[in-house]
Formats: structure tokens, sequence, C-alpha cells
């Protein structure tokens, strides 16, 4: 489970990145899970752009896909819906650490 802290970190990474998968009116797919899971591998950090002629709403389909790629759900901006996971072969992306206090 990402912090705020890490959230907000991500965010900052996501800004500028362009998204490279759209949900369109067919919705979430096997396929388009796959691609996700792939995207997420290569990249950690993947937008993901709702079009107009989808049907589903954005905070169900953003839980479902993140469930089905077992991904953190970053952020939802109007139509896009941001996703990070930690790559298995090669992670790019540090996150900040927590900082806890010590309570003595």
């Amino acid at each position: 489970m990402l912090t705020g802290k890490q959230k907000r970190f991500l965010r900052g990474q996501a800004h500028d990145l362009k998204a490279i998968l759209q949900i369109g009116k067919g919705g979430i797919s096997e396929n388009f899970v796959e691609q996700v899971n792939l995207a997420l591998e290569a990249r950690e950090l993947v937008k993901i752009s709702i079009l107009q002629n989808c049907e589903e709403d954005r905070q169900d389909l953003a839980d479902n896909i993140s469930k089905a790629t077992s991904a953190e759900l970053v952020q939802i901006l109007g139509k896009t819906i941001v996703l990070y996971r930690k790559s298995i072969n090669r992670p790019q992306i540090i996150l900040p650490q927590v900082a806890r206090a010590i309570k003595s």
C-alpha cells in the first residue's frame, strides 16, 4: 500500500507521461489486462486514457484494473487513470521512504 507521500511522488513522475493504453466501448478484456501487465512490468508507472464512448464508471474501471493487475491506483484525474506496480525484473522508480517516529 502506498502512502500519501509516495502517491504524491508518483503523481509528479506521471505528470509528463502520455497515456499508452485506452479503454473504449468494449471495456476491460483479458487482452487489455495482459497489455496493462506488460506495460507495468516494463515501465512501472502507466497512464490509461478512458475514451468518451466507454460507458463504465471511471472509479469502477480503475478498481477493476488495479485488482486484475495487482497494481496500486495512484490517481484518477478526469478521464485518465494512473497505476503503479514495482517491476520484478527491472525496478526503475525508487519511492520515498516513510519516516517513522520512534517512541521511547
